[in-house]
């Protein structure tokens, strides 16, 4: 049978995982809006140029720098949605991981509680220990 520190550890260890997948999407969401802005800066760069071409396209650079920017703004919501989810599951997997290293400790202690009462039980008893060791033979 499993003991409770032994299932916290898997519940660890399957809760980090969602950390790290919540990672990766916060991760793809900035590198999204990084090529968004770049892509918003070559927009407003052709805007102001005093090339003949760019000047005739200027409205037309406007509203799709209105879109870019919706986008972006779209994204940044995205972004900062992701962002809570990875800190909130962080925040899940170090209680949890908290919670394995002190049912480890109570499990460890139950433990040694219970060699100790062994050894009582048995200088009480009268019997010797079962491996024979401990009284030289």
């Amino acid at each position: 049978m499993k003991t409770r520190s032994q299932k916290l550890k898997r519940l660890v260890a399957v809760q980090r995982h969602l950390e790290q997948m919540a990672e990766a999407d916060y991760v793809e969401m900035v590198r999204q809006r990084e090529a968004l802005a770049e892509t918003i800066d070559v927009v407003v760069d052709a805007m102001g140029s005093a090339h003949p071409m760019h000047r005739m396209f200027s409205g037309h650079y406007s509203s799709q720098v209105g879109r870019l920017v919706q986008k972006d703004q779209m994204l940044l919501g995205i972004q900062q949605t992701h962002e809570a989810r990875m800190l909130r599951e962080r925040a899940k997997a170090d209680r949890l991981e908290e919670n394995m290293k002190e049912a480890r400790q109570s499990e460890e202690r139950e433990e040694a509680d219970n060699s100790i009462y062994d050894l009582i039980d048995q200088h009480v008893t009268g019997q010797a220990p079962a491996s024979g060791k401990v009284d030289g033979r």
